[in-house]
């Protein structure tokens, strides 16, 4: 192997970072255009191991400089299936990470790599040494890939043609769980494709809840793991419904105990506030609680801008990935969004407020007509005090929430400190980056004092405050 790539190739380098300054070039990502690719094929219309680059390669590009790509495999043997194109797709992003030097992340039309200057100094200049090693690595891990043809574009023009199309299997793949749920099936499955990145994530895949990354959905879990019993596609029995609401199954949380190496026994599959499912890296948007409205935001790779309460993309990613379970942030597909099932136990779509504009338009045929015109964008909100006006003058569902508890604010007289035996409600836990502000009551003419948390994380169940004798 050594002899015929200029690099090693191994699983100990999945999950390596290539940094700028160690960057050769980049390709695709959020700043370019890429997409990736796999097709089911007649085994007699693939010529085997066959690679054709469409536009400049890794020795006409110059250091630091940034391009589009898209990598489309041909697969073809007796037990290749279209159901089997995207677990195949999805493979590509392992593989290319165990190569030394690149860098693979994301999934779909999402995609985004780096090359290190290193490799490029030990020989790769050409994708023909990845492709090569890819295809190799497709019918050594895959057994039923008999045939393999690859073809990488990195031409712009022809990017942005075959990427219309290759749209469209996306969302052919997704419509195929359109009238499938929860209830109708008896197995889930789980992936473990983003361990090297999130060694304690639990990605579960249901009829109502697609992969994280978006790119598996039930049929694909499914025939992944018929084909490939061992593999990173494993099935997940239901075992008992704890909860319909929240989407809890005891099954679920077995597999959530022993993929998290203990970490968490349990996962709500529709909530997004208690036991949330586990958020990996790779997910295509980030939903955030915005606890000035008592909303839910939710921001996608593609936007660069900023969420009214003042982050970014990536803030909330590196808050959110790792495989962790944060109350007040998730991870999801984009797929999600068109669930039934869609965080259902906090009140679906009656609690989002805001989204980017472009995510907004993928998706706007599957929000509630009733509350489409209700949900901000950039365009109309910039910081949270124009969200409330926005939502207060559009009538969102979430106004009667607030409403509501004020209400219930005026019912009950707020006690002072010196009352004994007072008991402050129970909070929820929250991320680290919110600031809960606590106001204590005063009489007489004390200003009295407010308890601001910074930088914490706080599970309270009960405060009692008596009266010093």
């Amino acid at each position: 192997m050594a002899d015929e790539f200029p690099f090693e190739i191994s699983p100990m380098f999945e999950g390596e970072r290539i940094r700028k300054d160690g960057m050769y070039v980049e390709l695709a990502g959020p700043k370019s255009k890429g997409f990736e690719l796999v097709r089911a094929a007649d085994i007699n219309d693939i010529e085997d191991d066959k690679f054709t680059l469409i536009g400049p390669d890794l020795s006409d590009m110059e250091e630091g400089s940034r391009h589009p790509i898209a990598m489309i495999y041909k697969i073809a043997g007796e037990l290749v299936e279209t159901d089997l194109e995207s677990i195949v797709e999805r493979r590509n992003h392992e593989f290319q990470n165990y190569i030394q030097g690149l860098m693979h992340l994301n999934q779909r039309d999402d995609v985004w790599l780096r090359l290190g200057t290193d490799a490029v100094n030990k020989g790769l200049t050409s994708f023909e040494y990845i492709a090569k090693a890819i295809m190799m690595l497709f019918k050594n891990e895959l057994p039923f890939i008999e045939k393999v043809e690859a073809i990488y574009i990195t031409d712009i023009q022809e990017v942005e043609k075959e990427l219309d199309s290759a749209k469209e299997v996306y969302k052919a793949r997704d419509e195929r769980t359109r009238n499938l749920h929860d209830e109708d099936v008896d197995t889930f499955y789980g992936c473990t494709l983003c361990a090297s990145f999130a060694p304690t994530n639990v990605c579960v895949v249901t009829p109502d809840r697609i992969s994280l990354c978006g790119a598996i959905n039930w049929f694909d879990g499914r025939a992944a793991a018929k084909v490939d019993p061992e593999g990173p596609q494993f099935a997940i029995p239901k075992g008992e419904l704890i909860d319909s609401e929240s989407g809890e199954y005891s099954g679920v949380n077995e597999a959530a105990k022993r993929l998290s190496s203990g970490e968490y026994d349990r996962i709500k599959l529709h909530s997004f506030f208690e036991y949330p499912h586990t958020s990996c890296g790779c997910f295509e948007v980030v939903g955030f609680y915005i606890p000035e409205v008592d909303g839910i935001g939710w921001i996608d790779r593609d936007f660069a801008g900023t969420a009214p309460n003042g982050l970014q993309f990536s803030t909330m990613a590196g808050q959110t990935g790792g495989g962790k379970q944060v109350a007040g942030f998730l991870g999801v597909g984009i797929n999600y969004f068109r669930s039934p099932k869609f965080i259902q136990s906090d009140g679906g779509w009656n609690r989002v407020v805001w989204m980017p504009k472009i995510l907004k338009e993928k998706i706007l045929n599957d929000i509630p007509e009733d509350i489409r015109d209700k949900i901000a964008t950039e365009e109309e909100t910039s910081d949270i005090e124009s969200l409330k006006n926005f939502l207060s003058e559009k009538e969102h569902p979430i106004v009667v929430r607030w409403n509501e508890e004020e209400e219930e604010n005026d019912v009950q007289e707020t006690p002072s400190p010196q009352q004994q035996g007072y008991e402050a409600p129970q909070m929820m836990q929250m991320p680290s980056n919110f600031m809960p502000s606590i106001p204590m009551g005063s009489s007489g003419g004390s200003a009295g004092m407010k308890i601001i948390l910074k930088n914490a994380k706080v599970s309270i169940e009960k405060i009692i405050i008596k009266k010093d004798e």
